[in-house]
């Protein structure tokens, strides 16, 4: 049943893990390198670009997002919500954890470290947007990696496929309430026109883009043959939009990081205790609920996993590219591919344990 999972999930999602997105963590930490030297030698450029904004939107960063975000929308069908009753069990767990839970615990967790335990170590005008980055980054749920994620676990393609759809049409309607109520409670000024903005611009126009595109596809000859074909020329050019964001926003940033070196480390520190937090959560509970294992395994890694590129879209549009918002959803990146690699391995490796439970 597991190698049929896995194979039926590649031939669905065509997805595996390439040599890129294995060593994202490395790109990110050369970006950062690339992005702090340019910034010292090129300030004026970088200056000019953070200007190019219509309604507090940046331009650049726009066009690199939405190239970033629309190949990863493009593997998504909704035509999948069907599948829900099948796997009702897991994707409840999952709903749970990705909007009752991971904000929330995210948030908790911003206001244990960033205004407790590590404030005297951070810059003290930057700390609320240290926790606005972070709850930024954990209220939207991941929408490209997982396929990976449930590949490497050999999770049930179809669970997956129907999971993220979900989660995709929750986020059109419940991104900006939960972001602005958590930023309200954190006592941080929240933005609303430009929060909705942000909403349409990286999640609604992307979405509609993508799924109009989709229904081109398959109206071709050999759809599934073409949808492949075109995810994996695109997967490249939206890795290289990321990396391109990410020396931006450290050309901005590199005084800073400069001044204090700690500060990326830190911030690390909450957004890996949530990951293995909300992960754990969601296969314990898939356990108690007597869910399989190969829906069990995404179901935790996609409680987990964060959608990383909304999330720094989102809080360069909100509080722009010199804030401490957009440097923590940077870091968020920085540790999501060997992270979640070791989710990943914790939950093939603990399947024996899972099982005996089941019968």
């Amino acid at each position: 049943m597991s190698s049929q999972c896995e194979a039926t999930a590649k031939k669905i999602t065509g997805t595996e893990m390439g040599f890129f997105e294995r060593y994202l963590s490395l790109w990110v930490f050369l970006c950062i390198v690339v992005g702090i030297g340019l910034g010292h030698l090129l300030p004026g450029t970088f200056q000019i670009i953070g200007a190019i904004e219509i309604a507090r939107v940046n331009l650049p960063v726009a066009i690199l997002i939405w190239l970033m975000i629309i190949p990863m929308l493009l593997k998504i069908d909704f035509g999948a919500l069907y599948h829900v009753k099948e796997h009702w069990k897991g994707i409840g767990v999952t709903l749970f954890i990705n909007w009752a839970v991971k904000p929330f615990s995210m948030a908790l967790l911003g206001w244990l470290f960033i205004r407790g335990l590590f404030a005297d170590w951070l810059p003290a005008e930057q700390l609320d947007s240290y926790i606005a980055g972070l709850i930024i980054l954990a209220a939207a749920p991941c929408t490209a990696m997982v396929f990976v994620w449930s590949n490497l676990t050999r999770g049930e393609p179809h669970f997956t496929l129907t999971q993220v759809a979900l989660n995709d049409v929750i986020m059109i309607f419940a991104f900006a309430p939960i972001v602005g109520l958590l930023l309200g409670i954190s006592s941080i000024t929240v933005p609303w026109n430009t929060l909705f903005l942000s909403v349409f611009i990286y999640i609604v126009l992307p979405v509609a883009i993508s799924q109009l595109w989709r229904r081109y596809i398959f109206s071709q000859a050999e759809p599934k043959f073409l949808l492949k074909r075109i995810i994996k020329r695109l997967n490249p050019v939206s890795l290289s939009a990321l990396l391109l964001t990410i020396v931006l926003l450290f050309g901005f940033q590199g005084e800073q990081i400069l001044a204090q070196p700690m500060i990326i480390a830190l911030l690390a520190v909450p957004i890996l205790i949530q990951v293995y937090f909300n992960s754990g959560l969601a296969y314990l509970l898939n356990r108690h609920f007597k869910v399989a294992h190969c829906v069990a395994g995404p179901s935790a890694l996609i409680g987990a996993s964060n959608f990383f590129e909304l999330a720094v879209a989102a809080a360069i549009s909100l509080f722009g590219f010199q804030s401490g918002a957009a440097l923590a959803t940077v870091v968020g990146v920085l540790v999501e591919v060997p992270v979640m690699l070791s989710v990943v391995k914790i939950v093939n490796k603990t399947r024996p344990w899972y099982e005996k439970h089941l019968h």
